[in-house]
């Protein structure tokens, strides 16, 4: 993906099959959402770069996406980070023709496709925030995700007030990892769920688990390291490696979301095995596949 620096934002072309709009309908879905805000076409967001805090904004017309920089001059190592964050939260360096020729000849797929075209993983580009996102929605419905979310980010998260809107921050995990649990608790996370979010935190303040030295790993190398750790099992890990690492053959198969969509889809409700053996031709591209399931619960 390769960004011009105009100075006082950053441009780049659209790559194929990638629709700013379907990323927006995403960024949409929830008005508990507090680390980014959608105006009309334009999504907001304020990150920590080291010492500086950014706040920027995306935004998509005739064919280019432009990043612009909303409070402040920023060197290159800066516009540079903000760059490459918005690279992998859209999944823009995705080629993702092989993708749609599976997905045209597909009976599950092919409807969806053409409907909701240009749809990409919208990713977790922080391993933290991607775990504690994919360990606080066990099991629970996504409104409540969301709330869990957004009292943790509230709690612990780093607070930014521009120009009349309010932007919020992701904790860093050295800011959570000596916290009492009952702290977390307090937030109505579980006992177990509080567990896991601090463990992580310490692992990852300590440097034992870090995202530099795992994304060197294959998926199933990667797999197996997340499934070690206490309180991952598949259908976090797998969620994980895909909206965090950008594995597109990455598939929660036990996801509640995919199970209710290929219901809708199919008129019954298929089993875990049967969801395995329609998913075989979708082999390399599951996490695609599992994006535009979702797609279609959300109208």
């Amino acid at each position: 993906m390769q960004w011009k620096d105009k100075q006082t934002y950053l441009e780049a072309g659209c790559p194929s099959h990638f629709r700013f709009d379907e990323t927006l309908v995403f960024l949409k879905r929830s008005d508990q959402e507090i680390l980014h805000l959608v105006k009309g076409r334009t999504v907001f967001k304020a990150l920590r770069v080291e010492e500086d805090v950014v706040v920027f904004s995306v935004t998509e017309e005739d064919g280019k996406l432009y990043i612009h920089f909303l409070n402040g001059k920023f060197d290159k190592a800066i516009k540079d980070f903000v760059a490459d964050y918005v690279t992998k939260w859209f999944d823009l360096e995705r080629d993702v023709k092989p993708f749609y020729q599976l997905a045209q000849h597909d009976p599950y797929l092919r409807d969806l496709v053409k409907t909701y075209s240009g749809l990409r993983v919208v990713g977790i580009p922080d391993l933290f925030e991607a775990f504690v996102w994919a360990i606080a929605g066990q099991q629970i419905n996504l409104s409540f995700a969301y709330t869990l979310k957004r009292r943790f980010v509230e709690r612990f998260g780093e607070k930014l007030d521009w120009e009349g809107e309010t932007y919020w921050i992701f904790p860093q995990p050295a800011v959570i990892a000596d916290v009492n649990i009952e702290v977390v608790r307090d937030l109505q996370f579980s006992s177990r769920k509080a567990e896991y979010v601090l463990d992580i935190a310490k692992s990852m303040r300590d440097g034992t688990l870090s995202l530099q030295e795992l994304e060197e790993k294959c998926y199933p190398e990667l797999k197996k390291v997340l499934l070690s750790i206490r309180g991952i099992g598949a259908w976090t890990a797998d969620y994980v490696l895909m909206k965090c690492f950008q594995m597109p053959n990455a598939f929660p198969i036990a996801d509640a979301g995919i199970h209710q969509a290929l219901k809708q889809l199919l008129g019954w409700k298929p089993t875990v095995e049967e969801i395995a053996e329609l998913a075989r031709d979708w082999a390399g591209w599951e996490a695609y596949a599992t994006i535009f399931l979702w797609r279609s619960l959300y109208e």
